[in-house]
């Protein structure tokens, strides 16, 4: 699990709730139910009047993604393709044959079996390229479902501040209740500008970063394979690779080598 984003929610909760204790507000005014329907089915309304079905069934998966502590090795997927740039400069690439049925990565195992099947270099990098721009826009359709979610949110408080101020306009005789008429209205807005800006905005930024990793490390993959096609040194694979890396990831991986 991602740590730090549970971190960073329960961060923002503790904000609101130590922020209406300092200021003598009562934190019970939160547990407003007609605020919470109106954004919860306010927010699910946006979204699922903004995508067709088969997007909004994959937002369980969504959530999984965002909370999975995913990292990429990049040092040691470009140490695992110098090996097999160092067979296939010795035995010829057919010779990774046998190699690619045993690989994790499913992306370099496509790429090294077209490699293998003897693919004009263009159609490889076509394929591949292809592969990254599909994956790209997949990803891209979850983080604006957050987005959505998120820009939506705080619209959808100010409407539920203005339904709760209608029915405190209508009870303008009961003093006391109007007080906390009024001060309910609010809870709604509170709820919108909390969950579209501390929690969904946030979500489809981290999604996005996510992607980015992913699409750094898949084109890391593409120019390695590639490199292996066109004959290159182990050596020129490997600085190349490394140039791609930043500065701290290429010194992490020299300590330990050392």
């Amino acid at each position: 699990m991602d740590i730090f984003l549970l971190i960073g929610i329960i961060l923002g909760l503790v904000s609101v709730i130590v922020g209406m204790i300092v200021k003598g507000a009562n934190v019970l005014v939160l547990l407003n139910p007609a605020a919470a329907i109106i954004i919860f089915v306010g927010i699910i309304a946006a979204v699922v009047n903004s995508y067709p079905s088969s997007d909004i069934k994959k937002i369980p998966k969504l959530f999984v993604i965002l909370f999975k502590n995913k990292t990429y090795d990049a040092p040691a997927t470009i140490t695992q393709i110098i090996e097999m740039a160092n067979v296939a400069r010795r035995e010829g690439l057919l010779s990774l044959e046998k190699i690619v049925q045993d690989l994790d990565n499913p992306f370099l195992k496509k790429g090294l079996e077209m490699v293998v099947d003897g693919l004009p270099p263009e159609q490889v990098q076509e394929i591949m390229e292809n592969e990254i721009i599909g994956m790209e826009d997949r990803h891209k359709i979850g983080s604006d479902i957050f987005k959505t979610a998120g820009t939506s949110s705080p619209t959808l408080g100010v409407l539920g501040a203005v339904i709760g101020l209608i029915g405190a306009l209508g009870n303008l005789n009961d003093v006391e209740a109007l007080g906390h008429m009024i001060s309910a209205a609010f809870v709604a807005t509170l709820y919108g500008i909390f969950f579209g800006y501390v929690l969904f905005i946030p979500f489809s930024n981290r999604l996005k970063l996510k992607s980015e990793m992913e699409v750094f490390q898949m084109g890391l993959i593409m120019e390695g394979v590639l490199a292996i096609q066109s004959g290159s040194s182990p050596k020129a694979i490997e600085k190349k690779l490394y140039s791609l890396l930043d500065p701290k990831q290429r010194q992490t991986d020299s300590k330990q080598k050392e």
